[in-house]
């Protein structure tokens, strides 16, 4: 029997028998031919944001939320604990320690995954919340609105501790709302050692979907909110406030662009891009170092709602979308694995041209009976053997993977 059957078949044991009224712990999906399992047991349990690491820095455990608080799984043996008990909201797992940090109450903590040693970092600006580390873990990096304006963002309920899985009905009412109040921000960090708060950046400008290059401990990406065809959403910053660049410029009315994430090696930003909006689909990269773009075209129904990509960079996913996603998609309600290819270029070399490519892409999982108001956020493990994902397919909403080799196909290249 091949060396991954008998690994699987070996995994597949180690979980606990699904009861009753529990999904599959394991199966074959039928139009794909990928291997599918449920790696979380508890009903409401959800991986994290498509932008949060979700996994310790030695690559051996993944940081998922339930009801109850913040628990751990090992990516080896399947096994979870809790890890912090309460309402909270997670933040991320460090890069460099066994940490993750995550928001309870009026104050931001850390809690080692593996000893359990729980340590609070600072309290909160007024009306403020973290939402980044720093690669080194150093610094946090969040926004605060000041005075006393009313805050539309539906995605963030009262209290920064809160943790939504779905998307609200009105969403598209609330970013034309909050866009529109222009409320008074501040953007800042807090020093893990001191607890001291700094602010780097005000605006009237809604500021939101921080995130800390993965590698440099000094760059932070961030965006202007709202109605992605009404902003110039994608910037960065240095943490002494310095640097402030926009990343990218419309070319067309209606051009849309948002969802920004970095590659593990902290020198490219990717982000979804549409010129224009609901017609022309690309995922589009930028080179923090050099300014270089390379942009990846998909069809309709191959976009996603969210893109990830592997830590070497050479495969991406995506989670798809139903009808009622902007790409308006009849059949894009899959997990994808996308292959890159640029197209070679035989004429002009020049470094300010766009590198222009294509994503082969393929079929993972079915999400047909998957509810696309609960967005599945897929990431790949640290090994890129496995795309993991949240969906409520079977009614409430879990963790599942599935592996980017069918069964005995051995590694995908």
């Amino acid at each position: 029997m091949h060396r991954l059957s008998v690994w699987l078949i070996l995994c597949a044991a180690a979980l606990p028998a699904a009861g009753a009224d529990e999904p599959p712990r394991s199966w074959i999906d039928a139009d794909t031919g990928h291997r599918v399992v449920r790696l979380t047991n508890e009903p409401g349990s959800a991986s994290l944001y498509f932008n949060q690491n979700g996994y310790t820095a030695d690559g051996k455990k993944m940081i998922y939320t339930t009801p109850e608080g913040i628990s751990v799984l090992d990516l080896q043996t399947y096994a979870t604990k809790p890890v912090v008990k309460g309402t909270v909201r997670v933040i991320v797992a460090g890069r460099k320690t066994q940490n993750v940090y995550y928001v309870s109450g009026d104050a931001v903590s850390s809690t080692d995954v593996d000893t359990g040693a729980t340590r609070e970092i600072a309290k909160l600006p007024r009306r403020g919340s973290v939402i980044t580390v720093n690669a080194d873990e150093t610094l946090l990096g969040g926004t605060y609105i000041e005075g006393e304006g009313q805050d539309y963002n539906a995605n963030r309920p009262p209290g920064p501790q809160v943790q939504q899985l779905d998307q609200p009905v009105n969403k598209g009412q609330m970013m034309e709302e909050r866009l529109a109040a222009h409320l008074p921000m501040g953007l800042f960090t807090i020093d893990v050692k001191t607890g001291e708060v700094k602010t780097i950046l005000k605006s009237t400008d809604w500021l939101n979907h921080l995130e800390f290059s993965p590698t440099d401990p000094t760059l932070l990406m961030f965006c202007h909110e709202g109605p992605w065809h009404k902003v110039d959403r994608l910037w960065t910053i240095r943490t002494d406030g310095s640097g402030i660049t926009k990343v990218h410029t419309r070319t067309m009315a209606m051009e849309i662009f948002g969802h920004e994430f970095w590659n593990a090696d902290g020198k490219t930003m990717w982000y979804d891009l549409q010129t224009p909006r609901s017609e022309v689909f690309w995922l589009a990269g930028y080179n923090v170092e050099t300014g270089q773009r390379t942009w990846y075209h998909l069809l309709r129904n191959e976009w996603s709602i969210h893109f990830n990509v592997t830590r070497d960079g050479k495969l991406f996913c995506g989670d798809g979308g139903n009808p009622g996603q902007v790409a308006r998609a009849p059949d894009g309600a899959w997990i994808y694995l996308f292959r890159p290819e640029l197209f070679r270029n035989q004429g002009i070399d020049d470094k300010s041209l766009i590198n222009a490519g294509v994503f082969h892409s393929e079929k993972l999982v079915k999400m047909s009976k998957h509810q696309y108001r609960l967005e599945p956020n897929v990431s790949f493990t640290p090994d890129r053997k496995w795309v993991v994902f949240r969906s409520n397919m079977f009614g409430a909403t879990y963790v599942f993977g599935v592996e980017v080799a069918k069964p005995g196909a051995g590694q995908s290249k």
